[in-house]
């Protein structure tokens, strides 16, 4: 196989961790296999070390101006939702470390700081490998690594993990809103339940995130009304965990992914901007 071809879907979950976005990890990775076919393979040690360098630098540019981008972004905006499938190393970017809630919260990072925590958090490189891949000292490395570690760790949720559990709720949940049950999804929601949809402005979304049981039950049953023509409700596995995606004559229209704590449903995410949705 291709040497970069062997790296490649170590380069596509680098790249999503960092940017969030599908589309914008594939551009990052064409982007890493250019630079790769203008140097001379022969002569590099370590091509792992020196793809997942280029691919982590062109990230962090990338993110840079994607962030002045989703200031002016209509609505909530949610990470892209990634489909389950693909060899084992494309499942990378369906760890925990890639929910649409982690990714949320490592919105709040600095591009390098993100950049530090993914490599270090989720692939387990040393302080000393990711100061050569970002350029820094491993001293400056090692204090933005703690930095990040303890802005997630303060505003992480811890959420049931167990798959058995999460698979049973989404599976009620969709029974729920499928037969507009309103009593049955209450029971389902925690009191302070979290709504936030992202449309994007190109689907019709609530412009802020929405809390509170009653709040967010009537939303979803209004949701399920204005299902899109010929739908089609499935239950599958997207960014590492299990969601309900709507689809229309066999394009997807919407992902929700749930996050509870103790089997209770604490927050909802609604994907429908169209342009999030390809992957799926």
């Amino acid at each position: 196989m291709d040497v970069f071809e062997e790296q490649r879907g170590l380069l596509k979950a680098v790249a999503y961790r960092v940017l969030g976005t599908v589309t914008d990890a594939e551009d990052i990775v064409q982007e890493a296999w250019l630079r790769w076919n203008g140097v001379d393979a022969a002569v590099v040690e370590d091509p792992e070390a020196y793809l997942v360098t280029v691919t982590t630098r062109l990230a962090i540019d990338r993110l840079r101006s994607a962030q002045a981008k989703r200031e002016s972004y209509v609505g909530p905006w949610l990470p892209e939702p990634v489909p389950a499938g693909g060899d084992a190393s494309d499942r990378l970017a369906l760890a925990d470390t890639v929910s649409s809630a982690m990714l949320l919260v490592l919105e709040a990072l600095s591009p390098l700081e993100r950049a530090v925590f993914v490599l270090r958090e989720a692939f387990g490189y040393s302080h000393a490998e990711i100061a050569r891949i970002v350029d820094r000292s491993e001293a400056s490395v090692r204090q933005t690594a703690m930095r990040a570690r303890e802005h997630v760790e303060s505003k992480r949720r811890r959420y049931d993990t167990d798959e058995a559990t999460r698979r049973r709720a989404t599976e009620s949940f969709m029974a729920a809103c499928a037969g507009g049950d309103l009593a049955a999804l209450l029971g389902a929601l925690a009191p302070d339940v979290v709504l936030v949809c992202d449309g994007g402005g190109l689907a019709p979304a609530p412009r802020r995130a929405l809390t509170g049981m009653e709040l967010v039950a009537n939303a979803l049953i209004s949701f399920t009304r204005r299902m899109p023509e010929d739908p089609s409700v499935t239950f599958e596995e997207v960014s590492g965990g299990p969601a309900v995606v709507v689809r229309s004559g066999g394009t997807a229209a919407a992902v929700v992914m749930l996050y509870l704590v103790d089997g209770v449903i604490e927050e909802i995410h609604l994907v429908s901007n169209p342009e999030k949705l390809g992957a799926l």
